[in-house]
């Protein structure tokens, strides 16, 4: 089987902010979509290792911003290779506050989407949050950015000493493992994907 072509499906890529007491946090995920009209929902699957997950599950509210083409790949390191366990997401960041007291990225973004859980489903990895829309307003015209368009423009190409050094590239974020051996159960620290998405230097 060529995991490639699970590539070719169209992705999006989105911040996913959530709250909980005076913690504001969020992650990068690549897996939001409109999954009915009426009532109007919205599905995102989040990766259970992520912080913003668990603020999700506890609160049941998150807001989605929708990232666009101009987007940089240090927005993408800021929101998706560091966990907000450690670190405030939020300081030095451009944002307001929707309706439901969470926080949406205002730069580098064309529209926020406000939303409640109603439901849920374990995928094991991740969990599959379905939820009503309760507010969202579009911010600018720019494209929003797609997972190809982010693989080809945005990304961070290994620099030429990186290719020099024994190990393993994500071909998902661009994390480097160095060794000789890659073990089977590797996990990606940034982007939490498994070893299947690594490819040799």
């Amino acid at each position: 089987m060529n995991k490639d072509a699970m590539h070719k499906i169209t992705y999006g890529l989105y911040i996913l902010t959530a709250k909980e007491g005076d913690k504001d946090n969020g992650c990068i995920v690549n897996t939001v979509c409109q999954v009915t009209s009426t009532p109007n929902r919205i599905a995102v699957a989040v990766n259970k290792e992520n912080y913003t997950h668990d603020m999700i599950k506890r609160t049941g509210m998150f807001n989605v911003s929708v990232l666009t083409e101009n987007s940089k790949f240090d927005t993408y390191k800021h929101w998706g290779f560091q966990s907000g366990k450690d670190v405030d997401k939020v300081q030095e960041i451009s944002f307001k506050r929707s309706e439901n007291g969470l926080i949406y990225i205002t730069e580098e973004t064309n529209a926020f989407i406000s939303a409640k859980v109603v439901s849920s489903t374990d995928l094991g990895t991740h969990t599959l949050f379905i939820a009503d829309v309760e507010d969202a307003d579009v911010l600018g015209s720019d494209a929003s950015v797609t997972y190809s368009f982010y693989q080809k423009n945005i990304k961070s190409a290994p620099k030429a000493s990186d290719a020099q050094k024994k190990g393993f590239i994500c071909t998902i974020c661009g994390y480097i493992y160095e060794g000789d051996v890659l073990p089977d159960d590797f996990i990606c620290p940034w982007c939490k994907h498994p070893a299947s998405d690594f490819q040799p230097l």
